[in-house]
C-alpha cells in the first residue's frame, strides 16, 4: 500500500496558452488530447483537473509540469496510523449506534398486543434448544411495534440536524476535536440509556436524538480531514479502510450484544460501548492531528508527498461557494445515490435482527451472529475494493470517474438484485442467510464509488459536501423503519416482500443517476485559482 505506481513515458510538452486563454479550453482542442482514450490518461506526474463546466469530459486527474514528491512508505506512516485509529472510532460509533437494535429484542415484553408483536408461524421455528439457564433480570416494557418503530428512528432526528454544521465547522476548525468529542458525546449518552428507558418512551428518544446530534459531525469531520492528508491516489484506500471500522463495529457488537443479553442483561450492552468509546477519545485526542503541517511525529518525506500531492488541489478563497456548490449536478448525483442507497443499509441495519427474530424465527444468540454476517462480508469488500479503486487509477490508468461509476453500479445493483431475492425464498434459512449477506457485501463497493466522490470534485469542501449529502441521506435511516414497521403489522414473508422490493426499487434509480450526472474532477468552483491548471 502506498506505493508509487509505475511511470509511463511522459506525454510531450503542451503549447504554452495564448494570452487571454485558459488552460482549459486549450487542452480539449491540442492534437495530444484528441488521441487519448475518453477517460484515461498517461502520466508520471500527477495532480488535479478542474472541470471548467458540468459536461466536460472526465479525465484521471493530472498536472502537467509539476515537480511528483516520491511516494512515502505507507509501514507506519502518520496517515495510515490516521486511517487505523479512524478505523476504530467509527467501530465504536457504529457500535454505539446498532447496539439498541439487539438490546430492544430484549427489552419489549414479547407479549404486548400479540397482534403487533407476535412472532410469525409461516417459518419453522429455527432455534436449537439452549441448555445453558438464561439471565432474564433485564426490565421489560409495554412497547408496541410502532413505539418501537418510533425509537429506532429517533437516532437520526439529531443525526441530521449536525450534518451541515458538522462539515461547515471542520472546515473552518478541523476535523480532530469535532470528530473526537462527538464520539465521546454519544458514549456518554449511551451510559445513561437503561435509566432514559426507565423513565419512559419520551427520555429514550430524546436521548437517542441526542446521540444522533453527537455522531452527525462525525463523518463530515473526518472526510474534512481526509482532504488534507490523504493524496489522489491513496484515496480509496485511505477512506476504505477508516470507514470499514463502521462494518466491523457492527459485525462485532450485533453478536456481541446477542451475548451480553442472553447471559446478562441489556443493560450491559450500554454500558460496556458506552465506556470503550471514552477510551477511544483519549487515545484520538493524544495520536491525532488535524493537519499532516501541525503532526509532530510525521516524517519530512511524508510530509512533503502528502502536500505536494495536494498543491492546486486545495481552496486558497475564505468564504464558501454556497451558490455554485448547490447548484453543481455532480452533488446531486451523489445526494440521489447516497440516499439510496441508506434505504437498503438503514432498513437493514435496524430491522434485521427483527427479521431474523419474527421471521426466520433464530434466538437472540443465534440473531445476533447472523445479523452480523452481512456486515462482515460488507467490510471485507470495502478493504479490498478501496485497494482495487486505486490500483486501477494508479497502474492501469483508468478515470476517476470510470472508477467511481463502475464501483457504485456494482455496489448497489449487486445489492438490490439478491435483496429481492432475500424476500422470494420464504423459509429457507440458508439460503436467506446467503443472500441477505451478498447484498450487503456488494454494497461494500460504494465505499469507492459515491461515498468518496465528494473529494474528487471538491476536496476544500469534502466535509461541507458530505454533510448535505448525509443530511438527505439520513432521512432513510428516520423513515425506513416507521415505514418498514408499518408495512409488515402481521410480520408475514409477504410484507418483508414489500419492504426488500422497495428496497431494491430505490437502489436501482440511484445508481442510475449517479452513473448518468457523476464527475470525477475537481469542479471550478472547487479552487479560487483554477485558470491556471490544465485539464
Amino acid at each position: 500500500m502506498g506505493a508509487v505506481p509505475e511511470s509511463t513515458p511522459p506525454p510531450r510538452p503542451a503549447q504554452p496558452p495564448q494570452p487571454g486563454a485558459s488552460a482549459v479550453g486549450l487542452q480539449s482542442s491540442s492534437p495530444q488530447s484528441s488521441q487519448l482514450p475518453v477517460g484515461i490518461m498517461r502520466s508520471s506526474v500527477r495532480g488535479p483537473v478542474v472541470n471548467d463546466g458540468e459536461d466536460s469530459t472526465d479525465s484521471t486527474p493530472l498536472l502537467q509540469g509539476a515537480r511528483q514528491a516520491e511516494a512515502a512508505p505507507a509501514c507506519c506512516s502518520a496517515r495510515y496510523n490516521l486511517a487505523m485509529l479512524a478505523f476504530f472510532g467509527f467501530f465504536v460509533l457504529y457500535a454505539l449506534r446498532v447496539n439498541l437494535s439487539v438490546a430492544l429484542v430484549d427489552m419489549v415484553d414479547s407479549n404486548t398486543t400479540l397482534a403487533e408483536n407476535r412472532t410469525s408461524k409461516e417459518c419453522a421455528d429455527h432455534s436449537a434448544p439452549i441448555k445453558v439457564l438464561r439471565n432474564q433480570t433485564g426490565k421489560r416494557y409495554q412497547w408496541d411495534a410502532e413505539t418501537q418503530g418510533w425509537i429506532l428512528g429517533s437516532f437520526f432526528y439529531g443525526y441530521i440536524i449536525t450534518q451541515i454544521p458538522g462539515g461547515y465547522v471542520a472546515s473552518k476548525i478541523g476535523g480532530k476535536l469535532l470528530l473526537g468529542f462527538g464520539i465521546l458525546g454519544t458514549s456518554v449518552f449511551t451510559l445513561f440509556t437503561p435509566i432514559a428507558a426507565d423513565l419512559g418512551v419520551a427520555a429514550l428518544i430524546v436521548l437517542r436524538a441526542l446521540e444522533g446530534l453527537g455522531e452527525g459531525v462525525t463523518f463530515p469531520a473526518m472526510h474534512a480531514m481526509w482532504s488534507s492528508w490523504a493524496p489522489p491516489l491513496e484515496r480509496s484506500k485511505l477512506l476504505s479502510i477508516s470507514y470499514a471500522g463502521a462494518q466491523l463495529g457492527t459485525v462485532i457488537s450485533l453478536p456481541l450484544c446477542g451475548i451480553i443479553c442472553y447471559y446478562m442483561n441489556w443493560t450491559y450492552v450500554f454500558y460496556l460501548f458506552g465506556i470503550v468509546g471514552i477510551f477511544w477519545f483519549v487515545l484520538w485526542m493524544w495520536l491525532v492531528s488535524d493537519t499532516p503541517e501541525t503532526h509532530k511525529t510525521i516524517s519530512n518525506n511524508e510530509k512533503e508527498y502528502i502536500l505536494s500531492s495536494l498543491k492546486n488541489q486545495l481552496s486558497s478563497q475564505k468564504s464558501v461557494p454556497w451558490i455554485p456548490i448547490l447548484k453543481s449536478l455532480p452533488l446531486w448525483a451523489i445526494v440521489v445515490a447516497h440516499f439510496s442507497y441508506n434505504w437498503t443499509f438503514y432498513t437493514l441495519l435496524t430491522l434485521l435482527p427483527t427479521y431474523m427474530k419474527e421471521i426466520l424465527r433464530f434466538n437472540v444468540q443465534e440473531n445476533g451472529f447472523l445479523s452480523a454476517l452481512p456486515y462482515f462480508g460488507c467490510w471485507l469488500c470495502m478493504i479490498l475494493s478501496g485497494q482495487a479503486a486505486d490500483n486501477l487509477r494508479a497502474k492501469w490508468n483508468v478515470s476517476t470517474i470510470c472508477v467511481r461509476r463502475i464501483f457504485t453500479l456494482i455496489g448497489m445493483i449487486g445489492p438490490a438484485v439478491f435483496l429481492v431475492a432475500a424476500g422470494f425464498i420464504g423459509c429457507d434459512y440458508s439460503l436467506a442467510v446467503a443472500f441477505l449477506t451478498i447484498s450487503t457485501t456488494l454494497g461494500g463497493f460504494c465505499s469507492s464509488g459515491f461515498s468518496i466522490n465528494h473529494l474528487d470534485i471538491a476536496p476544500s469542501y469534502a466535509g461541507i459536501l458530505l454533510g448535505i449529502t448525509n443530511t438527505f441521506a439520513t432521512i432513510p435511516g428516520m423513515v425506513g423503519p416507521v415505514i418498514a414497521k408499518s408495512l409488515t403489522p402481521d410480520n408475514t414473508v409477504r410484507e418483508w416482500q414489500i419492504v426488500f422490493c422497495i428496497a431494491a426499487a430505490i437502489n436501482v434509480f440511484g445508481a442510475i443517476f449517479f452513473v448518468l450526472l457523476a464527475k470525477g474532477e475537481v469542479q471550478k468552483w472547487a479552487v479560487s485559482d483554477y485558470h491556471g491548471h490544465k485539464n
